[in-house]
């Protein structure tokens, strides 16, 4: 049981280190170029809507949500 324990303690405090790394490196890139953040963390939030083809989401499509897509192919933006 120690040994689980001990081992659980590690694999939090790798874990907390490895989020604290990653929330560094959003809020640089959020700093250097805020634009390209919002892109990419859309991307992120699409991919994460639409996992399955079977997954089914309904919005206006005027909103927030999609404004990527609305400005696809207008001078690259």
């Amino acid at each position: 049981q120690i040994i689980i324990a001990e081992a659980y303690r590690d694999a939090q405090r790798v874990k907390g280190e490895g989020d604290a790394r990653a929330a560094a490196i959003y809020a640089r890139a959020f700093n250097e170029n805020p634009e390209f953040y919002s892109f990419y963390r859309s991307l992120d939030a699409y991919r994460a809507s639409f996992k399955n083809k079977s997954d089914v989401i309904v919005l206006d499509p005027n909103s927030e949500f999609f404004k990527y897509f609305r400005n696809a192919g207008k001078g690259g933006k």
